[in-house]
């Protein structure tokens, strides 16, 4: 495909917020007026395909700064980083976050996902859409799940332009329509202007992590409103200063300030934005510990302590980290995948904005391990709290050491660039998130090559979320054996369960592996009349009522015939329309299906349409297409390349067999 954008040209503020990013132009190959020099050779072509990378970041810089993409700053960016303008034009229209087309500066995202569903998200959309016209200059998006289901139905503003102030980081409490500065660097916010992050992969590959240029994004203001009304919704929108404020981290941890949790006992008894409180509270005793070890010694550590992988696939961490460590082709790269987008999961939001030390100290000792000098913090665009709280400890940690050519004097090198998402559920996968990364659209790649021999540029890559890596600071302090007789045998250690829906008590809840289904529910407070129980998100299974019993580990889920997925367990009274439940999953994935294959392409959209057709029906006249949407599940589970198409049969399904969802 060939596109060109004709004669449209980028405006001034266009232009400074992707020259604040990439630094001005040399040449007029790259957007600058010509000079006499540019008529006799064209030069910086390399060097310019070597930062296709800053892609993202650079739409970014033009949708904080402008609210929406132009044609002609998205020319502009191609001609900075000479990528076909038919490839951009592709990454600019994949994420739900951007425009290519004119939008008011201010846009408000009301989440129509899972939890916000049942709190009456539709009933709020309705109200907020009547009352703000076009006059009101604010744009109204229906979003999925923005990661606040203890708090739905949920909101989000995001405000476009240069008039913000700069971010302050302060107590917890602080309001909740915040000023961020993002910065430009390769994504947003991992460091400050010219102190070494934002390299190419070339030079990377020669220094091992060596430096290049900085700038920083326009600033952009957001707001979170949840539980949301729509007079709150729309004073968050057309008010700044008097929107509700954002309640602190621990008010989504019912046990916040219980001494037995393991990976949640700093929420709300340490100073998130303090690197001395975290310290004093224990921080950073884990990586000295594993700078005593020695990569080899921790990856053992790991290993006989039982990690798994807390995304939903439960691969066990030692042994990729022993794979990627082993590889003899470099550099190696860490990335952390932070873009939780299952519709439900929201316990990564709240380590990062509650612990954000934790998960500099733990990519540290990751990276570390596996021999990687470079890690990228892959940070879903949802989250402007922990974006703020990401930038400022890992520009602490640098500062103290901790991060940088020489961690705590031990001679090794390590930094974080952290790269924001823009609304892709997709990226979660980690080839897709890549891809995203390298500025591609977020599309899987096949396997193999695995990621451990050819992950990020090719390279040798460990990814892992942020609860699997903030479980190794235990595992390193207590030692693996004790870390092992948490739990089962098959599944050790605590594990972190977002619960939400129609329970009293809302939250992220710690529980050693092997607890059951209903000792959870009991801590959240379940309702009287409960229909059923959502196990693992959009991409799990419905239970019934009476198999409370189910224990929580990845096996015993198995054997129940349902998934344990990343930890997301939402509940459902009878008051709750199960049939409009399935239909908004079945949305959901249609919506995020990155159209890659043809099986989830086109099978996420039959199975969207035969729920629509038999939506008010039941028994004998749902029959023909319940047997259309088993035939269509059955294709996509099969022959889809990545987990979203072979799991978006998943919960209709079981809501057909288990709950006799249509009879």
């Amino acid at each position: 495909m060939d596109l060109r954008f004709g004669d449209s040209k980028p405006t001034d503020e266009e232009r400074a917020a992707v020259d604040a990013l990439l630094g001005p132009p040399e040449s007029s190959w790259e957007g600058a007026d010509r000079s006499d020099a540019d008529l006799r050779w064209a030069r910086g072509g390399r060097e310019a395909r070597d930062r296709r990378d800053q892609l993202l970041p650079a739409l970014h810089a033009l949708n904080d700064r402008v609210g929406w993409i132009s044609e002609g700053a998205l020319d502009y960016v191609c001609r900075r980083l000479t990528v076909p303008p038919a490839e951009a034009y592709g990454v600019a229209t994949f994420y739900a976050m951007f425009s290519v087309r004119p939008r008011p500066a201010t846009v408000l995202h009301v989440c129509t996902d899972l939890a916000c569903t049942a709190a009456g998200a539709s009933r709020l959309c309705a109200a907020v859409e009547s009352r703000l016209g076009p006059e009101s200059g604010v744009k109204v998006e229906r979003s999925p799940c923005l990661g606040l289901c203890e708090r739905a139905p949920a909101t989000l503003v995001i405000r476009a332009g240069e008039s913000a102030r700069p971010a302050q980081e302060d107590t917890p409490a602080r309001p909740a329509f915040e000023d961020e500065a993002v910065q430009a660097e390769g994504g947003s916010g991992g460091a400050a202007p010219g102190d070494g992050g934002g390299t190419s992969r070339s030079s990377e590959a020669e220094s091992g992590g060596g430096k290049g240029r900085r700038g920083r994004n326009t600033l952009h203001a957001t707001a979170i409103c949840a539980p949301a009304t729509p007079d709150r919704a729309i004073a968050a929108a057309t008010a700044p200063e008097s929107a509700p404020t954002e309640p602190a981290p621990e008010a989504a941890v019912p046990q916040a300030g219980d001494p037995t949790l393991t990976l949640l006992h700093r929420i709300g008894t340490t100073d998130p934005t303090s690197l001395d409180d975290y310290r004093a509270h224990g921080g950073y005793t884990a990586l000295r510990r594993a700078f005593a070890l020695g990569p080899a010694a921790v990856i053992r550590e790991v290993t006989d302590a039982g990690l798994v992988g807390r995304g939903g696939a439960a691969f066990p961490t030692g042994r990729k980290w022993q794979a990627t460590a082993a590889q003899p082709d470099h550099p190696h790269y860490l990335v952390c995948n932070a873009d939780e987008s299952e519709p439900g999961t929201f316990k990564d939001r709240v380590l990062m904005e509650g612990d954000p030390y934790a998960l500099v100290e733990a990519m540290t000792i990751a990276a570390y391990a596996t021999g990687a000098h470079r890690g990228y913090l892959y940070l879903r665009g949802e989250y402007p709290r922990a974006l703020a709280r990401l930038t400022h400890a890992i520009e602490q940690a640098r500062t103290r050491g901790l991060l940088g050519d020489d961690v705590l004097g031990q001679g090794y090198a390590f930094d974080i660039e952290i790269r924001r998402g823009a609304g892709a559920y997709i990226c979660g996968e980690e080839t897709a998130l890549f891809n995203s990364i390298e500025g591609r659209r977020g599309e899987p790649r096949s396997k193999p090559p695995f990621p451990v021999e050819k992950g990020l540029f090719g390279k040798p890559t460990v990814e892992n979320n942020v609860e699997t890596l903030v479980n190794v600071l235990p595992i390193l302090t207590m030692g693996a054996e004790a870390y092992a007789a948490i739990g089962t045998p098959t599944s050790t250690g605590p594990k972190l369960f977002c619960v939400s829906g129609t329970v009293a008590g809302p939250g992220v809840y710690e529980l050693p592996f092997g607890a059951t289904l209903g000792e959870l529910l009991a801590l959240a407070g379940v309702r009287d009349n409960l229909r059923a129980v959502l196990l693992g998100g959009a991409a799990g299974g419905f239970v019934r009522p009476d198999e409370l019993d189910i224990p929580l580990t990845f096996e015993g889920t198995r054997e129940a015939g349902t998934t344990l997925g990343s930890g997301v367990v939402m509940a459902f009274d009878d008051t709750v329309p199960l049939p409009r439940l399935l239909l908004r999953i079945a949305e959901f994935f249609r919506d995020e299906s990155c159209g890659q294959c043809v099986p989830c392409r086109v099978g996420t959209v039959r199975q969207e349409e035969a729920l629509h057709r038999i939506a008010d029906r039941t028994g004998a006249a749902a029959a023909d297409d319940i047997a259309l949407l088993r035939e269509v599940g059955r294709a996509m589970r099969d022959a889809s390349i990545c987990g979203l198409g072979q799991t978006a049969w998943n919960a209709v399904e079981s809501a057909i067999d288990r709950l006799g969802a249509y009879e």
